[in-house]
């Protein structure tokens, strides 16, 4: 009788009562999605090497003292957005207000989450003001802050946070504060894009101050109002951010911790500065517009008045005409010989007395 043989995986998983796993190789990293623009974790106010799979930054993060992830994202999806929320415990409101744009400068508080809600601004260069002219384009970038993390999620084209990433990693001082430390990076470079974008809208201005107030007048009144449009555009995202860093400072148990207190109301006194500066590019640019529409009122009656004066001249023509050529029997100087001339005559010098007039009255 034959021998059964036994292979000793089998030999072993009938005396252990289980499978064996075959052994395996390393675990490969989890990659993040494309809409991370980037992902690190900070110990101590300075960045460790590597990025890091957001969940796995998180997960480093909860068993470290002075450690929080840095999460940005770029115009997430809403399985990427809904992945996020997972890992780090963000409730489906939260999540829904991440993933639509066009925010109003806010600030509230989910749980332990505060939200944090910015508009961004840049200056779209042209060389001629015309009526479809973009002059400044907007987005909003929203700023989600726990006890170990901070999540950036930034919408629209303008904004782009890298350089205010590596701009704090320069500073371990301040991002030793924690979370609130990118907070105040980000709300520093929106009030300094504010300012930047104000005096390149200072000098469109200036140019369509020059050109109302030309004595070509060349400026147009569509290319003014659409001026206008982008000043108001900018306008709602300046100054609402006035209320939420207001809160902020008013509230120290759920705002920032005490060494960023002074540099968040650094941050609302410059950012009081740009609210000035545009507030007053609005009331100018009302002003230029009233005295454009002034200037087309007074030429539109000036024309009106060089109509009527022609039209006076040209209705003494024919009234004078219109009598002679009633053809009645019995009126004077029909019969005479120089008639013909002299109504000519008088129709010449009624035109000549009428046109010294309008000319002397500025009619002409």
């Amino acid at each position: 009788m034959q021998r059964e043989r036994v292979r000793l995986p089998e030999f072993v998983t009938r005396l252990l009562g289980r499978a064996v796993p075959a052994p395996r190789g390393p675990t490969p990293r989890r990659a993040n999605p494309d809409a991370v623009v980037d992902c690190a974790v900070y110990l101590d106010g300075r960045r460790e090497p590597g990025r890091p799979h957001y969940a796995d930054a998180y997960a480093r993060t909860r068993h470290r003292r002075d450690a929080f992830v840095w999460l940005g994202l770029h115009d997430p999806g809403a399985a990427v957005m809904a992945a996020v929320g997972r890992t780090f415990g963000l409730d489906d409101l939260t999540v829904e207000h991440a993933l639509a744009d066009g925010h109003r400068p806010a600030v509230r508080q989910d749980g332990t989450v505060t939200l944090l809600v910015l508009r961004t601004a840049g200056y779209v260069g042209h060389g001629e003001l015309t009526d479809t002219s973009e002059v400044v384009d907007t987005g909003d970038v929203l700023v989600l802050l726990g006890d170990r993390f901070v999540i950036t999620v930034r919408h629209g084209a303008v904004g782009a946070l890298a350089t205010v990433r590596d701009e704090i990693q320069r500073r371990p001082d301040v991002l030793a504060e924690g979370p609130w430390a990118v907070a105040y990076a980000v709300c520093a470079r929106m009030v300094d894009l504010y300012l930047e974008v104000a005096a390149h809208v200072e000098r469109d201005l200036e140019r369509a101050e020059e050109s109302v107030f030309a004595r070509d007048r060349s400026a147009d009144i569509q290319h003014l109002y659409q001026l206008k449009r982008e000043v108001v555009e900018f306008k709602r995202a300046v100054l609402p951010l006035q209320a939420p860093l207001r809160v902020l400072l008013d509230t120290p148990a759920d705002g920032p911790p005490r060494g960023l207190r002074r540099r968040f109301a650094d941050v609302d006194a410059r950012l009081a500065r740009a609210v000035d500066r545009v507030s007053s590019y609005d009331d100018l640019l009302t002003s230029i517009l009233q005295s454009r529409l002034t200037q087309l009122a007074v030429d539109q009656n000036n024309d009106m008045r060089k109509i009527a004066a022609w039209a006076a001249i040209a209705a003494t023509q024919t009234g004078i005409a219109g009598v002679y050529g009633m053809n009645f029997a019995h009126m004077p100087e029909l019969a005479w010989r120089y008639g013909y001339w002299g109504a000519l005559g008088l129709m010449a010098l009624a035109a000549v007395t009428l046109h010294r007039l309008f000319r002397r009255s500025n009619w002409l």
